[in-house]
């Protein structure tokens, strides 16, 4: 029996399993990293620590202030190239000319500059050995002089001892001088690069700065390339996407130029494309050209192109500038009313005389306002009469009332009738001036004609909340009808009227008075009908769409027809604050100043008679005018109006509204085969009746319930 056989433990029966005994293979030392660990987790600790994060960031401001240091001596030696290059891009070709030679110019200066420079330097190192020979020489005749003078060979020693000595002091004091130098100067730049870097607002590098949403969404130069591209990416427009597939291309008859805060373009359209089709892709668009929605105007240009204004970002939402006529200054109504400005920063004048306006929108968003900026520079003018009707009992025009000619607030029936009362007045003012005209050989209202001759004074009515007037059941159709006579008539004649109302319907606003106003404006509205509804038929379909602003956003901003030469102006315009419960109102000292200028002959407040409204009564009117048979209502609807030609009412009575009023006054009326008829006996009993209830009134008593 062999040993390899033998079993592993004495006593044990376990089978015995061959094996063979190998080298246990040497094994990797392990080596020991928890130090460095901890070395890592303390840097990253201290590092994510907020005084940490602190310390690296205002070191990261010195360092944008190096970049910005830069940035600047760069720009500063570049800007004539880039503003070349801008003006190149934009196609402005005389200003690119200008900026070409302005270029050339400052590269001819600073050569100047380095010549001198040299020049200078050349006759300072020419000019040292003489310097110092002098100096030298006027140390040598102080020593002599303070010999002669009595101190002897030490009076010759002193100028050169007191300069020994002063040597001596500077080379004692000239250690601490330049230890406080050398630390000095760089904190000093140090505090300056970190100045710069923290307020180097868009100049610091994107790095030093928070990003914002949108930071590479802002403002792009607009070019043709980037219209074209804009266009491209447009989308839902079959016919311009299937264009730009077979290769076409845009023809610009105006490349984007500059347009006052903005770029101006006009651009072809392929077949099939028009440019409402354009303007309803205006969201899409806006973005493509990286600009708000509100920044990008797209609307018909001639016949085959399309229009396209794109305002630099932010432009829009800037807060339109101080009111120019606030502390002095005057405006004429012939030439027209500092209204806003436009986009492009020009100050647009609204015309007046010759021309009529409305101004439409929803609540809040600027109409009146509108409307007290056009009577407070029709005020400032001194020859013109200023007049304002308002449908309200707000008192936006109570400070205009020392320099208005009329002025009726409210919504009751006599206001509404005094409103009508002066429509008719002015109606027939018109005819008058018409003849008037006539008689001067004139063809229209001049203002030396208005000098000449105070009758013909220009004269602007504004009828605020006019929704109320023309809305009135019993006046409203014949105020429609007299506004829009007034307005189709009195254009040469210098009379001149303004409506401002919330809503479009037709009841609020006569479509007939709308179409034929020269100067329409529109706030922010909500469906397009609103939008034609206050700037005529097609405007939505052409662009002009004030359903694009925003009842928040762009309060006091309209769009506005009839202004300029432009189809249509985005209009911000100026501001008259009024604070009704602080009893303020900005309009105060201007017209103040106004009744200091105003020509004495020109009617203000106290100089005109109140509005007295004609009141009649109806039955007395129809007991006058009926026989002893009976009558048909409609006929006799027909003599009230024979009978008073000028009293609204009368203008619009029909047979049923003359028999609603005579049943509210308790009259009988006959129906014949369907036709009303009123029997004189009725009529008289009615006024008998009414007669002894009025007695009884007066007596005290009361009349019997029946």
């Amino acid at each position: 029996m062999s040993d390899a056989n033998l079993p592993a433990l004495p006593g044990s029966t376990d089978d015995v399993i061959d094996g063979q005994i190998v080298d246990e293979p040497a094994t990797r030392p392990v080596i020991v990293l928890r130090p460095v660990v901890n070395v890592v987790q303390i840097v990253l600790v201290a590092a994510r620590h907020e005084h940490a994060r602190r310390v690296a960031r205002h070191g990261a401001y010195v360092a944008a202030g190096v970049v910005v240091a830069l940035r600047r001596w760069h720009q500063r030696r570049t800007r004539h190239e880039r503003m070349l290059r801008g003006a190149e891009a934009a196609g402005d070709h005389p200003s690119a000319l200008e900026w070409a030679k302005q270029a050339e110019l400052e590269r001819h200066q600073r050569h100047e500059r380095r010549v001198k420079r040299a020049e200078v330097a050349l006759a300072i190192a020419v000019a040292t050995p003489v310097i110092f020979g002098l100096w030298l020489g006027g140390m040598v005749l102080l020593g002599v002089l303070l010999w002669v003078g009595g101190d002897g060979p030490r009076g010759m020693a002193w100028p050169w001892l007191t300069l020994a000595h002063a040597v001596r002091f500077g080379v004692e004091v000239a250690p601490t001088v330049g230890l406080v130098l050398a630390i000095g100067v760089p904190v000093a730049v140090l505090l300056a690069l970190y100045h710069t870097g923290r307020h180097a607002g868009d100049l610091a590098p994107r790095w030093a700065m928070a990003a914002k949403p949108g930071d590479e969404d802002s403002g792009i130069v607009v070019t043709a390339d980037s219209v074209v591209v804009a266009l491209q990416n447009l989308g839902k427009i079959p016919a311009l996407t299937k264009a730009f597939k077979d290769g076409w291309k845009p023809t610009f008859t105006t490349l984007p130029v500059r347009d006052g805060r903005g770029y101006s373009c006009v651009f072809s359209l392929p077949l099939g494309t028009t440019p409402a089709m354009v303007a309803d892709q205006r969201p899409v668009l806006a973005r493509n050209l990286h600009r708000e929605e509100i920044e990008v105007w797209p609307s018909a240009g001639p016949p085959g192109y399309a229009s396209l204004f794109v305002a630099d970002s932010g432009s829009i939402s800037r807060a339109a500038p101080a009111y120019p006529l606030m502390h002095e200054g005057r405006a004429d109504v012939f030439d027209g009313v500092p209204a806003g400005v436009t986009p492009r920063g020009e100050e647009i004048l609204v015309p007046v005389v010759a021309n009529n306006g409305i101004a439409g929108g929803l609540p809040g968003t600027g109409k009146s306002n509108a409307i007290r900026v056009v009577l407070l520079g029709c005020c400032t003018d001194p020859l013109c009469q200023v007049e304002a009707y308002v449908g309200a009992l707000n008192g936006d025009f109570d400070a205009f009332a020392p320099r208005l000619a009329r002025y009726v607030r409210g919504l009751d029936d006599e206001q509404i009738a005094a409103m009508v009362h002066r429509l008719h007045e002015l109606y027939e003012e018109v005819a008058r001036r018409e003849s008037r005209l006539a008689e001067l050989n004139a063809k229209k209202l001049t203002r030396q004609i208005a000098e000449q001759h105070p009758d013909m004074r220009p004269v602007v009515a504004a009828f605020s909340e006019a929704h109320e007037l023309f809305g009135h059941a019993e006046h409203g159709p014949v105020a429609a009808e007299l506004a829009t006579k007034i307005v189709k008539r009195g254009r040469k004649t210098g009379v001149v009227t303004w409506y401002d109302t919330q809503s479009a319907r037709a009841a609020a606003i006569p479509p007939s008075l709308v179409e034929n106003v020269s100067v329409n404006v529109c706030f922010a509205v909500r469906s397009w009908r609103n939008n034609d509804g206050f700037l005529k038929d097609g405007a939505f379909a052409a662009g002009i769409r004030a359903t694009e602003l925003s009842p928040q956003r762009d309060k006091g901003t309209s769009l506005a027809t009839g202004v300029s030469d432009e189809q249509y102006e985005l209009l911000k315009w100026f501001y008259i604050a009024a604070d009704d419960d602080a009893g303020t109102d900005d309009a105060t000292e201007v017209i103040e100043r106004c009744m200091q200028t105003v020509d004495p002959r020109t009617p203000v407040s106290g100089s005109v008679p109140a509005i007295e409204v004609e009141h009649r009564d109806v039955l007395d009117d129809v007991a006058g005018v009926i026989g002893s048979d009976r009558v048909k209502l409609r006929d006799l609807a027909g003599m009230l109006r024979r009978l008073a030609p000028a009293w609204a009412p009368y203008k619009t009575m029909t047979a049923t509204r003359l028999r609603d009023h005579l049943a509210d006054e308790g009259v009988r009326v006959i129906n014949t085969s369907g036709t009303p008829y009123l029997d004189p006996a009725d009529l008289r009993r009615a006024l008998a009746e009414r007669r002894e209830v009025g007695e009884l009134c007066r007596c005290g008593m009361h009349a019997p319930a029946f």
